[in-house]
Order: structure tokens, then C-alpha cells, then sequence
């Protein structure tokens, strides 16, 4: 089976779940509310998806490591501890939290000067260590997800609820507000990381490589780092943190598909994304009557498949 099939495949799946999601359960009677709560749903899935899955395989791409992933690295635990700050330091009823366009901008130049400050660290040397990146992502992820736990102890029942919902993933409440600000957001983004697919397809022949061939390593990562963080802002924003998705995701579509082209593995990766959001959360609501979560399964899930990768030595 050839990869383009493959891609139309995936496709069909992803039109065939959101219509499942969306059809399940209407009648006439019903139908104007249901949709007008679903719907925002199914777009909520859908732009987390493809914001997870782009920013995942770009990130690996320019690290040259299949294991590394933003969230991995640390990215959402960053994003809740920005939250937490925000409403001990404005209160949970100030504008900086209660404006979803306010905040989201918060949370998105901080998680840039995040990025761009741990990296400028690593990208400096010329010994570079993957295992130290890694260890140092890990370190500071669970140093933000530590602190944030202890600032949330500390607030008030009132506070507590304003950042309640960045806790966990949740594909209930949705705001659509963040919705029409993410979606145009999203697709620049998204564009911007398919006309650069070239250089990608260099860049995973190693650094010296895409040097020799003429590339800027430089300006590509520090580029390509800034959009993965805020894609990372856009789908922790959507609906919430989902540590170990992006690391499957994007894993499964290098080995369902037999190509290196990142034209072909960013559009793939995405339908991945969005056919495992849109049918698993099905099945949570429809066969297992939500008495678990998507986010608990593709947690417990990606952490095995995580730590298996880690013991392959080829991995790193």
C-alpha cells in the first residue's frame, strides 16, 4: 500500500469519527443543541491534534531524537505554572485571567523565552549531549509541575477554580472564544512548517550534514523551536496537557509510513492525531460511559511505549 493511500485512508477515518461524534444520539428534536456543543468540541480535538502532532515531529526533527517531545520536555507543566502565577499574582478575577485572549498571550511569550533559554543553552556547544537535554527537560518539567502543585495548595476556593481546568485534560469545556483565536493562529503555523518541509528532510540527516548542504541551523531551530511552543500553548490552551501523545503520534506515522518527507509526515501525523482524539474520546463516551478518561489511557499507554524506548539504544 502505497503512502498516498495510506494519507486518503487516514483521511476517511478522520471525517468518519468526527461524524460519528457529531451524529451520535441527534434527533430532530435535539439536534440544534447537540451540534451547538459538539461541534466546538470536535474543533477543539481537531486543532489540539494537529498543533500536538506538528510540534512534536518538528521538535524531533531538529533534535535529531525520536523520544523528544515539548511535552516531554517540560512545556505543559510550564504552561499550568504560568497559570498558577498568573492568578496568585492578579487574583483569579482579573482581567489577565478571566480574558482568555489576555492570557493565552501570557502564556505563549513565556513559554517562547522557555524554549528559546533552555535551547540557546544546548544548541551553544559544539559537544552536545542528547541524554543531558533530555534529563534537563525531565528535571525542569517536574520542578514546574512540583511547584505549581505546592502554589495551588496555597490558593484560596475561588482562585483554585480559575485554574482548575489547566490541570487536566479535558474535552468538556470548551472555550469557543480560544477556538476562533487558535484556529487562523494554527493554520500560519501550520503553513509556515510546511513550506520549511525541505529543510526538515535535511535537517534529520544530523546537524553536520544539513550544514554541509548549505542550511542555517541556527535561524531553522530557533525558528522551528518558537513555533513548537506556541502550538504546544495552543492545544495545552484547547484542552489541557496530554504528556506522552505527541511522542506516539508522531512515532506511529514514521512507522506506518516509508518515507523521510516531511511534506507527507506532517499531514499524516496530524490525521493520526486528530483520528486517535475523535475516536478515542467516542469510546470513552459511548462504550466505556466515561468511567475513565482519554487522558488516562493515553498516558498509561504512552508511558510504557516511553519507557521501551528508552532501553533501545538506537533511540539515542
Amino acid at each position: 500500500m502505497s503512502d498516498r493511500t495510506k494519507v486518503f485512508i487516514l483521511a476517511g477515518l478522520c471525517l468518519l469519527f468526527a461524524g460519528l461524534f457529531l451524529a451520535v444520539g441527534l434527533t430532530p428534536d435535539n439536534y440544534e443543541y447537540f451540534l451547538s456543543r459538539r461541534i466546538p468540541k470536535v474543533l477543539a480535538m481537531v486543532l489540539a491534534g494537529v498543533a500536538i502532532a506538528q510540534s512534536s515531529l518538528a521538535f524531533q526533527t531538529i533534535t535529531n531524537n525520536r523520544i523528544l517531545t515539548p511535552s516531554v520536555m517540560g512545556f505543559d507543566a510550564l504552561y499550568l505554572l504560568t497559570q498558577v502565577i498568573v492568578v496568585i499574582t492578579f487574583g483569579g478575577f482579573s482581567v489577565y485571567v478571566l480574558n482568555d485572549y489576555i492570557n493565552f498571550a501570557i502564556s505563549v511569550v513565556i513559554m517562547l523565552v522557555f524554549s528559546l533559554a533552555l535551547f540557546s543553552f544546548y544548541f551553544r556547544s559544539e559537544k552536545r549531549n542528547l541524554i543531558v537535554l533530555l534529563l534537563l527537560g525531565v528535571i525542569l518539567g517536574q520542578l514546574f509541575s512540583n511547584l505549581a502543585s505546592f502554589l495551588i495548595m496555597l490558593l484560596d476556593p475561588s482562585d483554585f477554580t480559575a485554574v482548575q481546568m489547566s490541570m487536566f485534560a479535558s474535552f468538556n469545556k470548551i472555550k469557543m472564544e480560544l477556538v476562533y483565536l487558535c484556529g487562523p493562529l494554527l493554520l500560519l503555523i501550520c503553513i509556515a512548517l510546511y513550506r520549511m518541509h525541505r529543510v526538515l528532510d535535511v535537517f534529520w540527516l544530523d546537524r553536520d550534514n544539513a550544514v554541509s548542504l548549505g542550511v542555517d541551523v541556527r535561524r531553522v531551530t530557533v525558528i522551528v523551536l518558537a513555533l513548537s511552543a506556541v502550538l504546544i500553548a495552543i492545544s495545552t490552551a484547547l484542552i489541557g496537557p496530554i504528556m506522552f501523545f505527541g511522542l506516539l503520534v508522531t512515532n506511529l506515522a514514521r512507522e506506518m509510513l516509508n518515507t523521510y518527507k516531511h511534506s507527507v509526515l506532517l499531514v499524516a501525523c496530524s490525521m493520526i492525531a486528530v483520528v486517535s482524539l475523535l475516536g478515542g474520546q467516542w469510546v470513552v463516551e459511548n462504550i466505556f460511559s466515561f468511567s475513565t478518561t482519554l487522558s488516562v489511557i493515553i498516558n498509561f499507554v504512552g508511558g510504557i511505549y516511553f519507557l521501551s524506548m528508552l532501553l533501545r539504544s538506537k533511540v539515542v
